[in-house]
């Protein structure tokens, strides 16, 4: 079923386009995508920045923020994408840090104003680079700046994507719909590379033992309600069975199984260190023109933020 998937998607490359006269992902583009370095400064065209929010003035918590070179402040409002990162894991050359995100980046192809949230350490002093610290914290610090920036940058409030690679792939659901109130700020997801729910983590208070974790992530779940969701990831973690099982009439689910090696090449690479990495939309491939032909289709249909 998957592998008739990639193939169905790769036959509609060039069938979408938007109704509101913004351009499509550049589904059949050969460039290769280089993801931004932190710039110092304030957010421009063209720049990824950190902003520390008022809320946590002289401490080392912040988020980044990219916004695409034809950024206008009274220009056409812009699809905009959210991002959990993942844990500091050396082994695959991730360091847990906001500034080295990519996922969101190589979803939107740069075209979207790219955000990545931070998770709060448990101090309240700096950003957390493995797991969730002070979970509540990162709760809030999403649900008081999605808003905001999305004010700020005149993004459009009706295409908000949250995306999320390993650790941040649970966060989309085990942050991003933690309750109703954050759950209504998205209108479609991502993940890749894990799934809240489906693997026990041992030694975690959250994600063990795996009968209470999966009745916890089920809740959670729910919320998405009938919004699109996209879930990529490179071998099997037995996401599509969890999920089916759950929510076995759900329609608006999408599998993306994605084989990084032959993305990007034998690792390590210019892309990547190992197979478990958000940079495989960086390269050409028939997984990205899957992925973004996904992100067209839903572009171009009216979106709700509520679980229905």
């Amino acid at each position: 079923m998957n592998r008739r998937l990639v193939i169905f998607g790769c036959l509609l490359l060039s069938s979408w386009s938007l109704g509101n006269g913004q351009s499509p992902l550049p589904v059949n583009s050969g460039h290769l995508l280089q993801t931004p370095m932190l710039s110092q400064g304030e957010p421009a065209p063209g720049k990824r920045v950190a902003v520390t929010p008022i809320e946590y003035a002289e401490t080392d918590v912040h988020h980044t923020v990219y916004l695409p070179q034809d950024w206008t402040a009274d220009g056409e409002s812009l699809p905009i994408i959210f991002e959990y990162t993942g844990n500091h894991f050396p082994a695959s050359g991730s360091t847990g840090e906001v500034a080295d995100a990519g996922l969101g980046f190589g979803l939107s192809a740069g075209q979207f104003i790219w955000v990545t949230l931070p998770f709060i350490s448990n101090d309240n002093q700096r950003n957390q680079i493995t797991w969730w610290g002070d979970e509540q914290a990162t709760v809030e610090y999403a649900k008081t700046n999605v808003p905001r920036v999305i004010k700020q940058f005149s993004a459009d409030p009706d295409q908000v994507f949250l995306c999320g690679f390993s650790r941040g792939a649970i966060a989309v659901n085990y942050i991003g719909l933690h309750d109703d109130e954050i759950a209504s700020l998205w209108t479609a997801f991502i993940t890749h590379d894990h799934f809240d729910g489906v693997r026990e983590w041992k030694g975690t208070g959250w994600g063990s033992p795996l009968a209470r974790y999966r009745s916890e992530a089920s809740e959670r779940l729910k919320r998405v309600g009938d919004r699109p969701y996209l879930i990529c990831q490179n071998g099997s973690y037995g996401t599509e069975e969890f999920i089916r099982n759950l929510l076995p009439e759900a329609r608006n689910f999408t599998y993306l199984p994605v084989n990084t090696s032959e993305a990007l090449g034998p690792f390590p690479n210019k892309f990547a260190k190992a197979g478990h990495n958000d940079r495989w939309l960086n390269r050409p491939s028939r997984y990205r023109s899957v992925a973004w032909n996904w992100m067209n289709r839903v572009l171009s249909k009216p979106t709700s933020k509520t679980a229905n």
